[in-house]
């Protein structure tokens, strides 16, 4: 055990909760429900310094913290890692999400100490995600990368969805250096896993408390500084509360409630 409440713990929304709403406009929305820190979503194609200014201004008006900024795809025809960091120093973010998808261990490697060495002098911290259908498919994948990096700022993104998909187990959590282990995510769904892993983890996800995964379990082997970021892409959620406000209020209502 942690010794630490789950509440006790800081709590976030993740940006892919609300995907149709724009990320100064997520920032207003988890504002507004309750929510103290909260996800930003990075689209190269419609980013611009206008957005991040806007971005930077609700959050400070708000007092929310960028626990996050996601994504950066490393992919045989490279990535926008370069901008997103630069955004993620604009608006404060203190982690970066990253996923190989489509190269080498041996290539990811080198390009994701490349993104934690630009990161570091801003103090923000680059989290590895590990997905079934991505080039980095599991924990033990994961990990052996970070040792190959063995930067101070590379850390490993625990999605327990993922985790368990991938046949990870909490123990294998718990050992863990905790140092690389600076937020994680969480969501609920069905104990037995679907045929098609790529659309649950899209559209899938339950809130917590609705499903069969250990979520509980996993928090008590979390250090204490792990912050936890409620990952809960539902295409039933969003159809059910179609205002951003009211989705976000939601999720942090029935998670307080699991948590709690």
């Amino acid at each position: 055990m942690t010794g630490v409440a789950p509440t006790d713990r800081l709590l976030s929304l993740a940006a892919g909760v609300c995907p149709e709403t724009g990320p100064a406009e997520f920032v207003a929305a988890c504002a507004d429900a309750g929510w103290p820190a909260c996800g930003i979503w990075f689209d190269a194609a419609s980013w611009t310094d206008a957005i991040a200014a806007e971005v930077r201004r609700r959050l400070d008006d708000t007092g929310l913290i960028a626990l996050d900024m996601e994504p950066i795809f490393v992919t045989p025809d490279g990535d926008h890692g370069e901008r997103m960091i630069e955004a993620a120093a604009t608006v404060g973010a203190r982690n970066l999400l990253v996923v190989s998808r489509g190269v080498d261990d041996e290539r990811f490697a080198e390009r994701f100490a490349e993104l934690c060495d630009l990161s570091a002098p801003l103090g923000i911290g680059c989290s590895l995600e590990f997905m079934a259908f991505m080039s980095i498919r599991d924990l033990p994948q994961s990990l052996a990368v970070l040792d190959a990096v063995d930067r101070p700022n590379a850390a490993v993104l625990i999605d327990n969805l993922h985790l368990d998909r991938t046949g990870g187990t909490i123990a294998a959590v718990a050992a863990i250096e905790p140092n690389r282990l600076p937020y994680a995510q969480l969501c609920d769904a069905p104990a037995i896993a679907p045929e098609v892993l790529y659309t649950e983890a899209l559209d899938g996800r339950t809130l917590l408390g609705d499903g069969g995964l250990p979520i509980l379990d996993l928090v008590a082997v979390l250090p204490e500084h792990t912050a936890l970021s409620m990952e809960i892409r539902s295409a039933a959620l969003r159809a059910g509360f179609p205002d951003p406000t009211d989705r976000a209020r939601k999720v942090l209502e029935t998670s307080r409630q699991l948590l709690g």
